[in-house]
């Protein structure tokens, strides 16, 4: 299955605006395709205001967001790819969420795997995650 991730940062961004909230989204500038002002990176990190009277021509794609803002009063466009988003919030209460990282895609089922290899017969089987009923 895509990513979960471009789903739910459409989703929460715009339940951040129908609240009449401003949407902030934070990103890691140290990953390939990011494309922001550097001056305003700190610990390889920036955090965007991406509110609609903010920016203009703002696209949360399944795989970048794009949009044009201003920093410093000079209008700036900027683009990074949705597997670098750490997060989106709203700025007045901080109510949002943080992504976890994402993981590498699974071989498919019956092909290679990492783990296979010299001594991967001495590890236990990894177990899938399920679901139980708990009453």
């Amino acid at each position: 299955m895509t990513s979960s991730r471009p789903y739910i940062l459409r989703a929460l961004y715009d339940w951040i605006v129908d609240n009449d909230c401003t949407p902030h989204i934070l990103v890691d500038a140290t990953q390939p395709g990011v494309e922001v002002p550097s001056e305003y990176v700190k610990d390889g990190q920036i955090v965007l205001n991406v509110s609609p009277t903010a920016v203009i021509d703002l696209h949360l794609s399944n795989h970048r967001v794009t949009f044009n803002g201003r920093f410093g009063g000079r209008p700036t466009d900027v683009a990074f790819p949705v597997t670098a988003v750490l997060g989106i919030y709203a700025r007045e209460n901080g109510q949002g969420m943080v992504f976890e990282p994402d993981e590498p895609p699974e071989p498919p089922e019956g092909g290679p795997s990492p783990a296979d290899g010299p001594g991967s017969d001495d590890r236990p089987a990894a177990r899938r995650p399920s679901l139980t009923v708990v009453k």
